[in-house]
């Protein structure tokens, strides 16, 4: 296996890892309830998908 023959700078090492930042998980609201849910998701709030009643959920 090749091995490197000089030391990396920390500016390249750097300039290397400027992409692997985490990127923050978007939301919505859902047109039902208006409560934040994941897009593509059902509303874990009122189980609406899509203008309709998917799942049935207890009321509190």
């Amino acid at each position: 296996m090749p091995n490197p023959k000089r030391r990396h700078s920390k500016t390249r090492g750097a300039k290397r890892r400027t992409h692997d930042t985490l990127t923050a998980a978007t939301t919505g609201l859902c047109p039902q309830c208006q409560e934040p849910k994941a897009p593509h998701r059902i509303c874990p709030h009122c189980g609406f998908y899509r203008q309709r009643q998917v799942r049935a959920v207890e009321e509190e």
